[in-house]
């Protein structure tokens, strides 16, 4: 497809999806039922973390979550007695259960105690290496140093294992992305747009090869750096904020 075209239809689509009427549909809208950082942080954690599957089930099974901990994220991760814990054994979402459920609660907190967020977390990481693929890796190492059943491990997907990490870069877009739309977030100020991964999954996979952008047939690592380095062609700064266009094409099988 001609460049300039292309340029026309990725702004149009991105004008069309970028907006407040996208979030009700979308797992995003969970943690924009918060307003401190910290409770959208977690919020918004556990919502992308459960985001595969029909947008509505997600959305509705990521509010549950929320209920399971007194629509009060951040301090239940912080200070939930072991009974309250143990409450969140009966939660299941496909093959996400209670007992995942509760290691992550438990990764969280470690986290927390030592980082303050995981902002800060992250933050950090980054000003050390200018690369968000390090802090993906040693994100999810220092994830899983707490005591933990292996059967979680597959609900955090590895980077170092070349999985897309569609999840993980989603909830990186909605922390450090910031415009006047009013979708994402834009709380990790010390992390610049530029650095940020496209969440590739089926849909926006499906629209990047249909639009000449991927070529990879895997939605894989290799595919996010590929269709990522093709998209900083049309945004250097900000290349991650078509994710609305292919994905929002591609979830109303927007024809070629």
């Amino acid at each position: 497809m001609d460049k300039e075209i292309l340029t026309d239809l990725l702004e149009t689509l991105y004008n069309k999806y970028n907006n407040a009427d996208f979030i009700d549909s979308d797992p995003i809208s969970i943690p924009h039922s918060f307003g401190t950082p910290e409770n959208i942080e977690i919020s918004g954690f556990f919502a992308a973390t459960i985001a595969w599957g029909n947008r509505k089930s997600i959305v509705k099974s990521a509010m549950k979550m929320m209920q399971y901990m007194d629509n009060q994220p951040y301090d239940f991760v912080t200070t939930a007695s072991g009974k309250e814990l143990q409450s969140l054994s009966s939660y299941v979402y496909r093959t996400f259960n209670g007992s995942d459920f509760i290691a992550f609660v438990r990764a969280l907190r470690s986290f927390c105690t030592k980082y303050k967020s995981i902002g800060n977390f992250f933050e950090l990481e980054f000003l050390k290496t200018r690369d968000i693929r390090i802090a993906l890796s040693s994100f999810r190492s220092l994830f899983f140093a707490t005591e933990h059943d292996k059967h979680c491990e597959k609900h955090l997907s590895s980077i170092d294992k070349g999985a897309a990490c569609k999840r993980l870069n989603m909830y990186l877009r909605w922390m450090v992305r910031r415009d006047s739309r009013g979708v994402d977030f834009g709380l990790w100020k010390n992390i610049p747009m530029s650095a940020l991964y496209l969440p590739l999954d089926v849909h926006s996979g499906n629209m990047g090869r249909a639009f000449g952008l991927l070529t990879r047939k895997q939605n894989d690592w290799k595919a996010v750096e590929e269709i990522t380095h093709n998209l900083r062609q049309f945004d250097a700064d900000d290349p991650v904020r078509f994710d609305f266009s292919l994905f929002g094409a591609g979830i109303n099988q927007w024809k070629v």
